[in-house]
């Protein structure tokens, strides 16, 4: 493959698709690095809806996926040295195994799901393959209504990762235009809640919004602004405004994230 080639490749990979759910986006909690969340996003954008069934399996659903290395790299914009890039991608697939995430069923009961519980990698070959832990699936299997979908660029340029999941709740509410949040319920939602700073909403709102916002407004395909609720002087909610960017806006939001990952 020419220098031209594999321009388009990796152009064409960051327009993949990811898809998961509303639920599993509105009604979760987990804490992941931005290394770990792009992994998980780049996983998913290989899920394809052909893969739905999968006959004499015991799973409906293809949880296996496999995928050229040092390509992930070249996509999610991370630095191609080949045997450092193998290294930290074994190191992270391995640890993805352990991160767990909590889901809030309709009853109100909460349950832990893996994101996925098998990894192998092949140095010689360039390869990795997982396997989507099984009961993840209906998050982002065979969705047929109430989902959320964006282009796997969207997220890639990215440095917080707030950014990324707060990202994909605006996209996930981004046909009522607008969203209100308890700021506790926020709190929880991004794992927060028991970080002592952010309990100050001045610390929050500088460290965690305001840089979320920016990249969010920068990058992605939606824009987000937000105005404070109070109970006396206290912010108690806020309330977010979602709006899709126009063709012009998405284009030049995509000019910005393939810009940030060449260099």
């Amino acid at each position: 493959m020419n220098d031209i080639d594999e321009k388009i490749d990796v152009y064409k990979g960051r327009e993949y698709i990811v898809a998961k759910s509303n639920f599993l986006v509105q009604k979760s909690r987990y804490e992941l690095s931005v290394s770990e969340q792009r992994a998980i996003c780049y996983i998913c954008s290989l899920i394809k809806p052909q893969t739905v069934s999968n006959e004499g399996k015991k799973s409906p659903f293809k949880l296996e996926y496999e995928f050229d290395i040092l390509r992930y790299a070249k996509i999610c914009g991370i630095s191609a040295d080949n045997g450092r890039i193998y290294e930290e991608t074994k190191s992270l697939l391995k640890g993805l195994i352990t991160k767990v995430i909590w889901i809030t069923l309709p009853d109100g009961s909460e349950t832990t799901v893996n994101w996925v519980n098998k990894d192998w990698t092949n140095k010689r070959s360039g390869k990795a393959r997982i396997r989507i832990d099984e009961d993840m699936a209906p998050y982002l299997f065979d969705l047929q209504e109430k989902f959320v979908a964006y282009g796997l660029q969207n997220i890639l340029a990215m440095k917080s990762q707030y950014s990324i999941r707060l990202f994909e709740l605006f996209k996930s509410y981004a046909f009522q235009k607008s969203k209100t949040f308890d700021i506790d319920e926020l709190r929880k939602l991004l794992m927060v809640q028991n970080i002592k700073s952010y309990t100050n909403f001045k610390d929050f709102r500088k460290y965690v919004l305001e840089i979320a916002i920016n990249e969010i407004n920068a990058l992605t395909d939606i824009k987000v602004s937000y105005e404070t609720l109070r109970y006396g002087r206290k912010v108690v909610k806020l309330k977010f405004k979602i709006k899709v960017k126009t063709p012009v806006e998405r284009m030049l939001a995509s000019s910005t994230v393939n810009g940030k990952l060449a260099n």
